[in-house]
């Protein structure tokens, strides 16, 4: 007999993360006589990154946090963006700086994260913070493993033990989302698109993450029964007849995958809404950092 898997409400966790920070960044703002500050930069007119942009200002500003947005002509040289990073790393009014991708094809995406303060690096990009999370020394991760990882905490509690399958190798989610499980002593493989009999390696997870960008890959039958399922993709299907808009889906047949796993994030609503709550916890532990105010990190 089948039963449907818990649905993972990451929108409702999201809410109340940013609730808490909010709480956490008007008592910063007292302690430190200042807001606790996030810069977005955003270069050329890609409309998904405008709509990420917009919503990133607004919920930093409903946080209690100041929003300084730098929106740049497409055609901006590589230098003049690289001056910008410079006069924001020297900001003390800055926080955390996010540099929105992608960047266009001239301007080369690694020098500028580079160039970021790794102090101020609230996306967790930065090559000094990738190494600070594979050596286990405190740094900022990158907000959408974080989140999945506050996720997989919230339902599951301790994760020590389990075995997990991170479905995809990129180092903005694949690589740090398995850094982060191997820190709450799972066992880890990282599969990706050439994995031999990946169904058969996929089936041995009571973890699944995938984040490998390709329309419902992870079928339902891949899956061990009971296992928690988080999906990171986000990909539009071509549009249903008569319809203007494709559906959204994830990495995962969540049809088939609901009926099989423990638990499970939808799409859309489960993850993404993570990723900019996670985004703004970052630039408020980054902010008592740089001020030098003692705060538990872990309460966020």
């Amino acid at each position: 007999m089948t039963h449907a898997a818990s649905v993972i409400d990451g929108k409702a966790f999201a809410e109340d993360l940013r609730a808490r920070i909010a709480v956490a960044a008007a008592q910063f703002e007292v302690h430190a006589g200042r807001k606790a500050g996030l810069a977005v930069v955003l270069v050329g007119e890609d409309p998904a990154s405008q709509v990420y942009v917009r919503s990133k200002g607004k919920q930093t500003v409903e946080c209690g946090m100041n929003s300084f947005e730098h929106k740049l002509d497409e055609n901006t040289d590589e230098g003049a963006l690289l001056d910008l990073v410079e006069r924001l790393n020297a900001d003390p009014a800055v926080d955390g700086i996010l540099v929105q991708l992608p960047l266009p094809s001239h301007i080369n995406e690694q020098e500028v994260i580079s160039a970021i303060s790794p102090d101020k690096d609230v996306d967790g990009f930065h090559i000094i913070n990738s190494g600070r999370l594979s050596v286990g020394l405190p740094g900022f991760v990158p907000c959408t493993p974080l989140g999945c990882l506050m996720l997989l905490k919230d339902k599951l509690g301790s994760l020590s033990g389990l075995d997990a399958v991170v479905i995809g190798r990129s180092n903005i989610v694949g690589k740090p989302m398995a850094a982060l499980l191997l820190a709450e002593s799972c066992t880890v493989t990282i599969a990706h698109s050439r994995t031999k009999d990946l169904p058969d390696v996929v089936k041995r997870a009571d973890i699944v993450v995938a984040a490998v960008g390709r329309a419902e890959m992870v079928k339902g039958d891949w899956i061990k029964p009971g296992a928690t399922v988080i999906d990171v993709g986000i990909n539009r299907l071509p549009p249903a007849d008569g319809a203007t808009k494709g559906r959204l889906v994830g990495d995962v047949d969540y049809a088939s995958a609901v009926q099989v796993a423990g638990a499970i994030t939808p799409v859309p609503g489960g993850v993404g809404p993570m990723t900019i709550a996670v985004l703004l916890r970052n630039t408020l532990v980054a902010a008592h950092r740089n001020a030098g105010i003692a705060f538990d990190e872990s309460s966020l």
